[in-house]
């Protein structure tokens, strides 16, 4: 099993360029299911959530051609299998978005419950209930989810909680259903509306994007096109936060900074100096003193959860009191008892993380248990004292593209051993 082996203490300097959006590239890949003609895709991250939704649509009967610019062209003309199988969906819970677009075109869907990281519940009866209104007859038996429909028909929905994949799945579902659909208490993240404005250049008509209440006039059909991804805003803070943590100067290229507002008001609250111009954020916290701060994870624009873990990096670093409160996830303090084993003082009451600031920490060896909580701990590493083993990272391999070689770019002592 592969472990990052990193010695902290280097300082980071120089620009990172940023990879396309995993959040976004995994529905948009699943959205190409509704194209009757091939499209082609850009600036696609290399990541394993990306390689397995490419393994599930082809077992769909898919052809997937990737050119020697890794843009990826993905023909679904011709599927003839609608089940996604456990094999596939078992680490991965974004593959629950295969059932809008399979539904939506080919009147059935047949999909493994989904898995991915254990950091709380993440129910999928609010996308079984928006089918249903409808007019999909839904059953669960043998640990899948197994939906048919002649045609889907417009529906006015309001979702109980404010869901990502639970909008785009509906919203997949609905761009070909008959008639009009209302999605209320819509998701307004990024990655949702690069997926509304895909579906509208295939041909969908939707009004609303980038707001809570979607209006969607269902079409016949929809047809390829050429479609790059939005980069990802959660890699861009994890390598800012890195640069503040460490007392360094780095730069972030190719990101939407508007994407960023509320993690850059807390870096701007925590001390750092931080610069934007066009597609470049420049964040400098040398010969600076990192103050703790307060966070709220909220949906968008709200300060995103995935987020939380590197801040809390921070706050353990800081001087003075912090707190990060949770909300969207009930159990994404797990990283809490691996910081613990480098130093960290971290007080978990209910959904809050409570730190007194001005910790030192040390190296350990210590275990990534989610996706974010990986990036976590390569933070931490970077201004420990010593040597720090993480263990556990195919976590990291699901979401950030080629971590180390970006750090080691930077200047980290950081290298992958086997």
């Amino acid at each position: 099993m592969e472990k990052l082996l990193i010695k902290g203490g280097a300082k980071l300097q120089g620009e990172v360029e940023i990879s396309g959006s995993k959040n976004a590239a995994l529905p948009i890949l699943m959205g190409c299911i509704l194209a009757k003609t091939p499209v082609t895709l850009s600036n696609i991250p290399h990541l394993k959530d990306v390689t397995t939704s490419l393994q599930l649509l082809a077992t769909l009967g898919g052809e997937v051609l990737i050119d020697e610019r890794m843009n990826i062209t993905i023909n679904a003309s011709q599927l003839r299998d609608f089940t996604a199988p456990f094999s596939l969906v078992k680490t991965m819970r974004a593959s629950i978005l295969v059932m809008g677009p399979l539904l939506a075109r080919f009147g059935e869907a047949r999909v493994a419950l989904p898995g991915g990281c254990a950091i709380g519940t993440r129910p999928v009866d609010i996308h079984i209930r928006g089918f249903e209104a409808m007019g999909a007859k839904v059953s669960i038996a043998d640990g899948f989810i197994h939906a048919k429909a002649t045609r889907l028909q417009g529906a006015d929905i309001t979702m109980d909680k404010v869901t990502v994949t639970g909008t785009e799945n509906l919203l997949m579902g609905a761009v070909l259903a008959k008639g009009t659909t209302h999605l209320r208490n819509a998701a307004c993240e990024p990655e949702v509306t690069d997926l509304a404005i895909f579906l509208t250049k295939m041909g969908a008509k939707i009004t609303g994007i980038g707001t809570e209440h979607l209006v969607i006039e269902g079409v016949d059909e929809l047809n390829g096109v050429d479609y790059r991804v939005i980069p990802d805003r959660i890699e861009a803070g994890t390598y800012l936060a890195a640069a503040a943590v460490t007392g360094s100067a780095v730069t972030v290229t190719s990101v939407e900074p508007s994407h960023l507002k509320s993690v850059l008001v807390k870096f701007t609250e925590a001390g750092c100096d931080v610069q934007v111009e066009d597609r470049k954020i420049h964040l400098d916290c040398r010969d600076r003193q990192l103050k703790s701060v307060v966070i709220e994870t909220q949906p968008y624009p709200g300060f995103p959860t995935d987020m939380q873990a590197q801040f809390l990096v921070m706050n353990v670093l800081a001087t003075g009191p912090g707190s990060i409160q949770e909300t969207i996830f009930e159990n994404r303090f797990m990283h809490v008892n691996e910081l613990a084993k480098m130093g960290a003082h971290i007080e978990v009451n209910d959904n809050f993380a409570l730190t007194a600031g001005s910790d030192k920490l040390h190296g350990s060896r210590v275990m990534a248990t989610d996706l974010r909580a990986s990036a976590c701990l390569i933070l931490a590493a970077l201004v420990a004292e010593g040597e720090t083993f993480v263990e556990h990272i195919y976590h990291i391999d699901r979401g950030y593209e080629l971590i180390e070689e970006k750090f080691h770019r930077l200047g980290a002592n950081i290298q992958r051993l086997s």
